[in-house]
């Protein structure tokens, strides 16, 4: 390494801790997609031609990777083949040894420190001890050769010493029994160097039967950069290969493709959820094909891993605990198959059920190539939503991938060609020289084990729960203090709850949220309001929870969970219900089915125990909550309904997350379910917070008091179990709703994956609670949760109040809680502007600047800098204006003439307008005659495309690409065909009086290297136009940014939650996205 590269080197580590303090970048949140593929021989014979199909393949997908400004230096590039047994002979020889006929070697490609020569020998060591401990021979090292002169300055800079260590199978054992021991040795020795504080040791590859050659070098280089593989004797029978798109500005070289089995094009967007709950397996993680050595292999998840290296690592573990390659990913990304149960043969269904019963889904998007060694495979999602093309040649070759068209074949030569479905597989038996295509396959594997069987054992106890009649816990003056004590408001009744009884649908909004933060806020707010949802945009895309709805499930398993590594009847000794929403009536009556004990957990706190009564609380429940287990418990029930005067109810998501965290932790949460009974849920929003914090199964009893409360009172028609049915309709909507934000389709890969930002939260507590949640302002802490719950209490059990607050959180009420644009103040300010009236302008400012914090930027105040600047010395007002800009609001949302207007207003002053996603009247691109010009100078690409033609696109200065909404990031939008009027229907191009529907993804970008093609394609219509990406803030935006901005995006807007909107449902406008101070 030159003195240039160490230096450059140790400024970007600075530049990395840097950021990761101070800035919207996370390395922890990046991601990535990429171009992923095959080239595999049938008959599993070796080929020098095999190779180099996959160098070829390799090269076609360069354009799905990014390139650093260096022009070198890539995202990441390599290729996975098997060990050419005569290349690697003459290695073995050069060693001064000579291996025996027909007697297995292992190659391990190993990433060393490249400029600490000490660090290096440290690895050495470690990797050899690690070796020999387990009774294996070591023939010797060997430096792989390398071209540096293909490498960018960044990637150089940061290229490790790149080695293989070659291994004799001295012990004789067999070829699994080797390959087995070789990943319990690579572990060890990745535990080893953690241990010794050694960061930069990799093992790329470790195996007697492939090994993995690649880097940040671009994808035409990998060859280029690694000789060996243009060696005649380097020959395979499989070639798999991946070219990664990743918002990592840093290069990272452990970070390339492909991983030990497989190659991901995609992201994982259960990861946190998957990866609490992997912990919880591994207590359980016994194998007789591990025996004594099971511990070595844990954690199975090395910490750090990116959401392709985790799904790799779990692959890798039931591979080498005896599943095949097409039965390890059928269990970990399978198929959608509980809404399609009348379409899949009943093996098929037998099979899935037993794997929702072992494993959570991993799920996202994902196009996959993997390997065992004998199975090659190609499958993908259960969405589809990455594309896996494939050619079958008549020489017997299987070629894959992102794209068609990757290796040139003779159409005459060409057998089958075709794409895979949502959830479909390919796979290759290179043993048996077969290719299996999806049926086939799945035949296969639904009739190696008796599933059928198996799954007879599975609890579903949906029928049972549907006969039951609801009954109320609480009414009358009961029912009153717990509602005032739980924070209710008539409001909350009448906006939230009374709808979703009424009619099984959430309320419906419009404009945006201009309430206080809850931690701003003068007025009671429950925990809830504290967690804003997570969401996806532009990495992976949301999920249309209404036209995708068959892919989607809320299934919810429960009981106690076995090891995943065995393959037996007693992992379906569970219980299932078609969603975790249960009744008052249906509780008890889930309860006395329950195959195991069942511990209550009481949930409240002594009144006037001191300062310190809930902290002590949360402790006790989680102590006997792991007693509970301990002592053979297999369901517990934490619940709030035994508050009383003396008695206050706990924040049931602290102590639903309290328990949940603290069992994971313990490595006991698989043992047991957590139901959960709550008096303060009451909307879709608290349920998903309840899920995500780690809860099975939820009653929100208090709810559903009130809706009896409002039958008994004649404000809702028909029986309280009518009703409750119409109620949990609208929640599981909400819930399908909040998991495809995230473009979660399960969920039980959803629970416990905190996928939620604390806003106003102490950190110390979240990170004590809710681990791995982000909370970036702070906040408060369990002293003031303890006192705001406590001042609630004290208001419904020893306030005497018989009245429940009028509320004002969805709409302002005089004494309800601050709006920043209530009615007083906009009619000051409507009065200014039509009077042109200074004196009332100054009015409404000192009215606005009057109020309470608002918005998180209303805690700074400006420094004074001195004494002030000449005026003639600041820039002009002409100047100024130039920055203003109305957001993007369709013709439709309003009406033609205020659209006109507002474009007409802009221009004059210089200033730029939006289109909004309506499209634009063509009349309004010729100036008028008095000179105005009326045509938006901000064009907006939405997901509908309405209105996007060629003649609009070119006239304007800025094309905004929408990726998300501000007021409901994550979901889509519709137009009521009432709405679409002659107008409206021509220019958008579609029918008057027909719905028009904005679908929550873009359809042509699942991915940021679409994104990538979509600006390069409105650049190609419009070259004179900046391209603008529209985000919504939210933790890691910053991340995603850096991808945008590597897709060649001109201009970045982040947008708040707090924007507008013309109809969504009302916990989407208060509860997504983050402030914008927030990024």
């Amino acid at each position: 390494m030159t003195k240039y590269d160490a230096e450059w080197a140790a400024n970007e580590e600075r530049r990395r801790a840097w950021m990761a303090e101070n800035s919207l970048y996370s390395a922890a949140e990046e991601h990535s997609s990429c171009g992923v593929g095959l080239v595999v021989a049938i008959d599993g014979s070796r080929s020098r031609k095999v190779v180099e199909n996959g160098i070829d393949a390799l090269k076609a997908v360069w354009h799905r990777g990014a390139v650093d400004a260096d022009g070198k230096t890539g995202d990441g590039a390599g290729i996975h083949v098997q060990i050419p047994h005569k290349f690697f002979g003459d290695q073995i020889r050069r060693t001064g040894h000579e291996p025996r006929e027909g007697e297995l070697m292992a190659v391990g490609q190993v990433f060393l420190p490249r400029t600490d020569f000490g660090a290096q020998e440290t690895c050495r060591t470690i990797v050899e001890t690690e070796v020999l401990r387990l009774g294996y021979y070591i023939y010797g090292w060997r430096h792989v050769p390398v071209n540096v002169d293909v490498l960018g300055d960044k990637a150089n800079a940061t290229r490790p010493e790149i080695e293989q260590i070659l291994i004799s199978n001295s012990k004789g054992v067999d070829e699994e029994t080797f390959e087995r021991e070789l990943y319990v040795i690579r572990r060890r020795i990745e535990k080893a160097a953690v241990a010794a504080q050694v960061n930069s040791l990799y093992v790329c590859s470790l195996s007697c039967r492939s090994l993995i050659y690649k880097g940040m070098m671009l994808a035409q280089d990998v060859a280029e950069f690694y000789p060996d593989l243009k060696d005649e004797r380097f020959e395979s029978a499989f070639a798999i290969y991946h070219q990664r798109y990743s918002t990592n500005t840093f290069p990272q070289w452990w970070l390339a493709q492909p991983f030990r089995m497989l190659s991901h094009n995609g992201e994982i967007n259960t990861l946190k959820g998957n990866l609490n709950w992997m912990k919880s397996h591994e207590i359980r993680m016994a194998s007789g094909a591990f025996g004594d050595l099971a511990e070595d292999i844990k954690p199975i998840v090395p910490q750090g891993s990116s959401d392709s290296a985790a799904l790799d690592s779990v692959f890798e573990v039931l591979v080498r605990a005896g599943r095949s390659a097409p039965m390890a990913k059928t269990m970990l990304v399978p198929e959608s198959w509980s809404k399609q149960a009348v379409e899949l043969p009943q093996a098929w269904r037998d099979m899935y059920s037993y794997c929702n019963s072992v494993m959570e889904p991993w799920d996202g998007p994902a196009a996959l190539a993997m390997t065992d060694g004998r199975w090659v495979c190609a499958g993908l999602d259960r969405n589809g939503l990455r594309p896996m093309r494939y050619v079958v040649t008549g020489e017997g070759l299987v070629i894959a991938g992102s794209e068609a068209g990757m290796v040139p074949v003779n159409e005459a030569d060409v057998i089958e060609k075709g794409a895979l479905g949502p959830g479909q597989l390919l796979a290759v038996d290179m043993k048996k020289g077969k290719l299996f295509h999806d049926t086939e396959i799945k035949d296969k594997l639904a009739a190696a084990l008796p599933f059928g069987d198996w799954v007879e054992r599975i609890n579903d106890l949906d029928e049972p729960l549907k006969s039951v009649t609801e009954v109320p816990m609480f009414a009358g003056t009961e029912l009153r203090k717990r509602q005032i004590a739980a924070g209710y408001t008539i409001e909350e009744l009448e906006q939230i709850l009374a709808p979703m009884a009424e009619d099984g649908k959430e309320t419906l909004a419009s404009m945006g949220d201009d309430t206080p933060s809850a931690v701003l806020s003068e007025k009671y707010r429950p925990l809830s309001h504290f967690f804003r949802q997570n969401f996806s945009q532009v990495t992976n895309p949301p999920i249309d929870s209404l036209r995708e709805y068959r892919v989607m499930s809320l299934k919810t398993r429960f009981g106690n969970l076995k090891n995943v590594l065995d393959e037996d009847s007693s992992q379906t000794e569970i219980i299932v219900l078609e969603s975790p929403f249960v009744g008052n009536a249906q509780f008890e009556k889930m309860v006395e089915n329950f195959n195991a004990p069942m511990v209550e957990i009481d949930c409240t706190f002594p009144v006037d125990a001191g300062p310190r009564a809930l902290s002590d609380g949360l402790a006790r429940i989680r102590a006997e909550a792991e007693d509970a287990v301990r002592s053979g418990a297999g369901h517990l029930v934490l619940t709030d309904h035994h508050q009383s005067a003396s008695k206050v109810p706990m924040p049931m998501i602290l102590a639903t997350s309290a328990v949940h965290s603290w069992l994971t932790q313990k490595g006991l949460r698989t043992f047991c379910s957590l139901a959960i009974r709550s008096a303060e849920c009451i909307d879709p929003h608290y349920f998903a917070v309840l899920i995500g914090c780690g809860a099975t199964v939820v009653n929100a009893y208090l709810a559903e008091d009130s809706i009896a409360d409002r039958i008994d009172r004649g404000l809702i028609d028909g029986t309280l179990t009518e009703a409750v049915a119409r109620y949990r309709a609208a929640i599981d909507a909400g819930l399908l709703k909040i998991m495809s934000k995230m473009g979660i389709s399960v969920i039980s890969s959803y629970r416990g994956g905190l996928n939620f930002e604390a806003v106003g939260l102490s950190r110390a507590m979240v990170a004590e609670y809710f681990p791995g949640m982000a909370s970036r302002i702070s906040g408060i802490g369990v002293t003031g949760i303890q006192q705001s719950v406590e001042g609630v209490h004290a208001k419904g059990w020893t306030g005497g109040a018989d009245v429940l607050p009028i509320g004002g959180f969805y709409k302002a009420r005089r004494s309800g809680e601050t709006h920043a644009w209530e009615a007083s103040s906009m009619h000051l300010m409507q009065t200014a502007v039509t009077r042109a009236s200074y004196e009332m302008w100054k009015q409404y400012s000192a009215k606005m600047q009057s109020n309470p914090p608002i918005h998180l930027r209303d805690l700074l105040d400006i420094k004074p800098m001195g004494a002030p600047v000449d005026i003639d010395e600041v820039e002009s007002i002409t100047s100024i204006r130039k920055r203003f800009v109305t957001p993007g609001m369709s013709l439709g949302a309003l009406s033609p003439e205020a659209h006109k207007t507002l474009n007409v207003a802009m221009n004059r002053i210089g200033a730029k307008s939006d289109s909004g996603e309506g499209g634009e009247d063509p009349a309004h691109f010729v100036p008028e005659p008095n000179g105005d010009n009326p045509s938006a100078k901000i064009k907006q690409v939405a997901s509908g495309r309405f209105g996007v033609t060629a003649e609009y696109l070119n006239h304007c200065e800025e094309l905004e690409i929408k990726v998300a909404q501000g007021a409901k990031p994550g979901e889509g939008g519709q137009l009521p065909g009432m709405k679409v009027t002659e107008l409206i229907a021509r220019l958008r191009h579609s029918t008057p009086g027909v719905t028009l529907i904005s679908p929550p993804p873009h359809h042509d970008i699942y991915s940021i290297e679409d994104l990538a093609q979509l600006i390069y394609d409105l650049k190609q219509i419009n070259p004179r136009a900046k391209v603008t990406v529209k985000l919504v803030a939210s933790s890691g935006v910053g991340t995603i940014a850096a991808g945008v901005a590597k897709a060649k995006a001109d201009v970045i807007l982040i947008s708040g939650h707090n924007g507008g909107t013309g109809a969504s449902p009302a916990t989407s406008i208060k509860y997504a996205g983050l402030p914008w101070e927030m990024g």
